[in-house]
């Protein structure tokens, strides 16, 4: 049979062999593991059968424990059942894995290999999540390649239906799971002949069924729990064999050899490596380096890490061996090393002729290893004693465990094309640069590879994209540093990053700019001009922004960005790039419709043809950079974040985190930032504007502000310093002006499309148009004192003369979820401490290195932290019982000090405190009068002074503190639901503020029970069957709870009285606001996102109501239903958004059934509010 190959990544792979197998797939989302489901769900949805020929049955559970749970379940009633994991995850379901190993049931978990959250959290790879899982009994067989996930993958189901043993298939998260690469994919039909017919009727014979049954589970005594442990050691002897048999049979099927352990080197090799993963590749690309140098060095490959066969191993060992380096993705505290390295170490014990054998760490979070490192490994073992227990990828000057890299070496393949790709975060870049691998891979003979690199802010942030094409079979599972082509489709970037570090000799520099050619003089960095004259780069510019536009594409300029690279780098004949590009559009954007498929069209011709080649002068060889000016910055942004931000954090030593060793950050990077990310920003027309304050109410990011100045703050201002007079009581002799930040505003363009002027006050203008004097005039607004006194802020206009302290995150543009925790730290961010659920929150919130919480002129402000997806309602109750306990001692302190000998300033002060402790305005107040006197307490004596001193190390407690649990509806709605349910329950005072996008919006849009009857989401991909769980109303049947379901864009009074209401209420409080979100595919844009919660609540799709306790201790009905009537078509609400729409042209005849569901039950939902508040 003629081989078949196609490209795609590992998840996909890991898909492919997981399908063909699996009967029952029990999933939950998590990130980067969640694609292998989603690819699963999307199969089956459209009718793929597996081996058995039959649709495999996806279904989403509440958390990965409960996935776990469902396997167990699943495997026990006799279904062949598989799960796809990672991190976290994978250790919520290690209980249910004992359970699964110790009933000997065949399941299977994929799992992309992920960090652990420790002193903080990281999405990325290695080996941590699976280390912990050794000791559950399943087996652990590793891949290192997309290739290798292909192969093997299909291994695991195979050897565990044969062996009765569980088995995780593991490879690396995100450096393997997201990788492209051309493989050869397995063919269901040959993995058909290779199922044990007779294993797998055994398997469905032993299920758990009334027609034979038996009972399974049971409790066992000290007399014979320990025997019946040891009886399954069997089936846990046989698996190598098992494993080695079947990798044989593969190996005849693919012509590429697989062992428990492969070996690769020279047959006499002296110095060797053993390590498991993509790093055996890099290793690879290295061995052949050095034994063209005449090395005799090899690498064994580990494929069976568990059960761990001496056999196998041996096997392969060169006889010749003297050293051994052994290479872990993990790092075990405490340890007196790693787990690999201590397998290696633990064989050789009483063995003669026992090599030296060393260990180090590596590749910890995705740190990128590269053959230079792994040089540095064989290098350590030429040495007469190697250093043991190191650590390669990083500089560390504090315990001194990293080995030095002397050399840096190309090991690539000749031929091999490099192209690196500088994007922002939604414009497109990575999707396009994905479909140019497929088209290359796919369409042609060539191989190819594409991994992904981003920054740590939503969209808007920056991508790398690394592809390599080439005739050979790509091995280099390793960034590029050394480019053949380089694109940067922002032109911000040219003063924010080294774009061209490593573009060759001659190599190809295409920029995606509004300058003409004439302008680059005076635009582009000298540093980059001199790069470009001295490497005789071929460069070209193009304005895909402004063609973008024209054609309404808005900010993807994807397409028009990736046909002039086929043009550029020739690749394909330009004909046929263009050809294939056009094919592709149909797959990528059919589901938002033919009008955008269109557009791309358009925009694949613009690319080919707009294209500009710069005659580069002379003289920019010369070009020399003007002195910076010395700028005063905290250390931390000096020596982090500025590095981080330019992506020069791999290069930052151990030294430089010494001090953030538990994992805090300082409050408020983010303004230190400065991205200058937006094309358009807003220009305030002053003449215009109505004074209300809305724009900056409904601003994502706080990049626009209202200040008032006084006559003499006015004398000090930059010359375009414009004001108009301040409207309003209490404003007299002021002066107002709303300013913008034009390096901090994202475009989004919220705020002036709500302006409710006559004619608009807000305009967007291009970003270069506002630059010059709204730098100088936002940095002077920024030192003018917060005047916050002179009106309530209990309304919107007071509300934002308040100081936000949340600004410049990381979120998307347009992003629902921002403006309510914005506004709710203007009025209570002094006192605020945050407990925030793992998700997007968590992410704009505090992403290394930029925190956007930040701190006022008295240096107060929101305190922040994050445990785990599951756990933050309990994490914030905590909060909340230690802050009570602690204020408890200090009311006992007091209340003691009111009976002894003390002055009378005290005793007052103190009964002022204990009269109004549980009153923010009072508590402050309070605690105004008692800090002075604490630092005169030398006059006190006896156990007065003692009280004093105790209640002075208590002093932060003094103000009555706000506690807020955080978090979208993937956890509260799900996975920390539970938790959720028991903190409201308790009746303890804290507030919890939840996003409701309606998925889960950090893994990227996959369906929670949030989720509406007729979305299409991940997991519903052909729209989702049950209704909307109704998180508020299951609430107010505590009676107790606080309650208010609020959509900021519909009524902004409202949200601001219920969050006012909620915080003062002392009681638990959950506030649901629903937020639009990007996943949503709004037509409208992302920058009509408060118009379209406004939509949503006249359509009746969204209501807006209060359930107050409070008023039912005044007899009064504690329900106020806030929304009208609603008014607007329903339908044509559900068809402005791609999530709705798209069911139409892909089951058309499911979407009209569930769309009439929806409405039916939206207006069931709204009568039933009617009858409540006309109780």
């Amino acid at each position: 049979m003629a081989k078949k190959m196609k490209t795609m990544d590992g998840n996909a792979a890991a898909a492919h062999v997981a399908y063909a197998f699996t009967e029952v797939a029990a999933i939950y989302p998590i990130t980067p593991s969640s694609t292998m489901a989603e690819n699963v769900d999307e199969w089956s949805a459209h009718g793929l059968k597996n081996i058995f020929g039959q649709q495999v049955k996806v279904v989403e559970l509440q958390s990965e424990g409960g996935a776990a749970g469902a396997v167990h379940g699943s495997l026990a009633a006799g279904a062949l059942t598989t799960t796809f994991t990672a991190s976290q995850g994978l250790l919520l379901m290690i209980p249910n894995m004992y359970k699964i190993a110790g009933e000997l049931l065949p399941g299977v978990f994929h799992v992309s290999a992920r960090a652990l959250a420790s002193h903080a959290l990281s999405i990325f790879g290695d080996h941590q999540d699976v280390m912990a899982t050794r000791q559950t009994g399943f087996a652990l067989l590793a891949s290192g390649s997309v290739q290798e996930i292909m192969d093997l993958g299909g291994i695991a189901h195979l050897a565990a239906i044969k062996s009765r043993v569980p088995f995780v298939h593991f490879f690396d998260g995100f450096r393997t799971s997201s990788e492209v690469q051309k493989v050869e994919v397995m063919d269901y039909a040959d993995l058909e002949k290779l199922l044990d017919k007779k294993a797998l009727d055994e398997f469905r014979k032993n299920a758990l069924n009334p027609e034979h049954p038996v009972t399974r589970g049971t409790a066992q005594n000290p007399d014979i729990y320990f025997q019946a442990r040891e009886a399954c050691n069997k089936y846990y002897d046989a698996v190598p064999d098992i494993v080695a048999d079947y990798m044989k049979e593969i190996s005849k099927l693919t012509g590429r050899e697989y062992k428990p352990f492969n070996y690769y080197g020279a047959p006499d090799a002296e110095n060797i490596i053993v390590a498991m993963g993509s790093v055996t590749d890099v290793a690879e690309e290295t061995v052949d380096y050095l034994m063209a140098k005449g090395e005799k060095v090899g690498v064994v490959k580990v494929h069976l890490y568990r059960p761990f066969s001496e056999k196998y191993f041996f096997d392969v060992l060169p006889k010749t061996v003297k050293k051994i380096a052994v290479l872990d993705r993990t790092k075990e505290v405490g340890a007196i090393g790693e787990p690999l390295y201590l397998d290696v170490r633990s064989m050789f014990y009483n063995k003669k002729n026992t090599p030296i054998i060393v260990g180090g760490r590596f590749g910890l979070g995705s740190k990128d290893t590269t053959p230079a490192q792994i040089k540095a490994v064989f290098d350590n073992l030429k040495a007469n004693e190697p250093k043991d227990r190191f650590t390669i990828g990083i500089v560390d000057d504090v315990t001194n465990l990293s080995l030095e890299v002397k050399e840096n070496i190309n090991t690539a393949p000749e031929g091999t094309i490099r192209c690196k790709f500088w994007g922002l975060g939604s414009d497109g870049t990575v999707g396009a640069n994905k479909s140019a691998i497929k088209i290359i891979g796919d369409k042609t003979d060539l191989y190819a590879q594409g991994y992904f690199a981003y920054d740590s802010k939503k969209s808007g942030g920056v991508t790398i994209s690394h592809l390599r094409f080439g005739k050979k079979p790509i091995k280099s599972p390793y960034l590029i540093d050394e480019a053949d082509f380089i694109a940067c489709h922002n032109q911000a970037y040219v003063h924010q990053y080294d774009v061209l570090k490593g573009l060759k000799d001659g190599g190809t520099f295409v920029l995606n700019c509004k300058w003409s050619a004439d302008e680059l003089e005076e635009n582009l960095p000298a540093n980059m001009k001199k790069y470009i004259a001295d490497h005789k780069i071929n460069f070209y510019i193009i304005n895909a922004t402004d063609i973008a536009v024209e054609i309404g594409l808005g900010n993807r300029i994807n397409m028009i960005m990736q046909s002039a690279f086929f043009k550029l780098a020739n690749v394909i004949p330009i004909e046929d790039a263009v050809k294939y590009l056009k094919e592709s559009l149909a797959e990528t954007y059919g589901k938002k419709g033919q009008k955008i498929i269109e557009m791309n069209y358009k925009a694949v011709d613009a690319g080919t043809d707009a294209l500009v080649k710069v005659a580069v002068p002379g003289s920019w060889s010369s070009a020399k950079e003007e002195a910076a000016a010395a700028v005063d910055v905290p250390d931390f942004i000096k020596n982090v974040l500025i590095p981080m931000n330019r992506q020069e954090g791999d290069t930052l030593p151990v030294s430089k985190f010494v001090e953030y060793a538990d994992g805090h950050l300082p409050m408020g990077t983010s303004a230190y930032e400065k991205r200058g990310i937006a094309v358009f920003v807003p220009e305030w027309q002053k003449e215009k504007c109505i004074q209300c304050n809305q724009c900056s109410f409904v601003c994502p990011h706080a990049a626009i502000r209202p200040v008032l100045a006084t006559e003499d703050e006015l004398k000090k201002a930059p010359a375009g310093f414009e004001t108009i007079k301040a409207s309003g009581k209490g404003f007299e002799g002021l002066s107002y002006r709303m300013q913008v930040s034009p390096l901090d505003c994202t475009g989004c363009g919220n705020c002036a499309d709500i302006c409710p002027a006559k004619e608009k006050a807000l305009v967007m203008k291009p970003l270069e148009t506002q630059t010059e004097k709204g730098i100088a005039n936002w940095d002077y607004a920024m030192t003018v004192p917060v005047k916050d006194n002179l009106t309530p802020k209990s309304s919107v206009k007071g509300s934002q003369f308040a100081q936000p302290y949340l600004q410049f995150s990381g979120a998307c543009a347009g992003c629902g979820e921002t403006p309510y925790i914005k506004v709710v730290t203007q009025l209570f961010g002094e006192r605020m401490m945050i407990a925030n659920a793992t998700g997007c929150s968590s992410i704009w919130g505090a992403s290394s290195p930029s925190t956007p919480y930040c701190t006022d002129a008295n240096g107060r402000g929101p305190s922040w932290g994050n445990s785990l997806f599951e756990d933050n309602a309990e994490y914030g109750f905590g909060m909340a019982v230690a802050v009570r306990q602690i204020r408890e001692k200090l009311a006992e302190l007091m209340t003691e000090a009111l009976n002894l000998n003390m002055p009378n300033e005290y005793k007052e002060a103190f009964k002022a405190w204990l009269d109004g402790k549980d009153d923010a305005d009072a508590s402050k107040a309070a605690a105004e009068k008692i800090l002075p006197l604490l630092d005169n307490m030398n006059a006190l004596s006896g156990r007065a002074k003692e009280i004093a001193a105790e209640i002075a190390d208590k002093k932060d407690q003094l103000v009555k503190k706000s506690i807020w649990i955080l978090g979208g509806d993937g956890w509260a709605y799900d996975i920390g639901y539970g938790g959720l349910d028991h903190v409201l329950a308790s009746g303890e005072n804290v507030n919890v503020l939840v996003f409701d996008t309606e998925v889960y919006s950090n893994t990227g849009g996959q369906s929670s029970k949030s989720t509406p009857v007729g979305a299409v989401a991940k997991f519903a991909a052909s729209g989702k069957k049950t209704k909307k769980k109704d998180l508020g109303m299951i609430a107010t049947t505590y009676g107790y709870v606080y309650v208010a379901q609020v959509g900021m864009g519909a009524d902004k009074n409202q949200f601001l009285k219920a969050i006012q209401e909620a915080e003062k209420y002392d009681g638990p409080s959950l506030i649901i606001c629903y937020a639009p979100c990007i996943n949503h595919g709004l037509k409208e844009g992302m920058g009509r996102t408060q118009a379209n919660t406004a939509q949503a609540v006249e359509a009746g799709y969204w209501h807006l109501w209060r359930y107050n306790p409070e008023l039912k201790k005044e007899g009064k009905n504690p329900f106020i239903l806030d929304s009208k009537e609603p008014k607007a078509s329903f339908r044509d609400f559900l068809m402005n958004q791609v999530r709705y729409s798209s069911l139409v042209g892909a089951f058309p005849k499911e979407a009209e059934e569930l769309f009439a569901k929806a409405e039916k039950e939206a207006k069931e939902k709204y009568e039933n509010y009617k009858k409540m508040a006309e109780a």
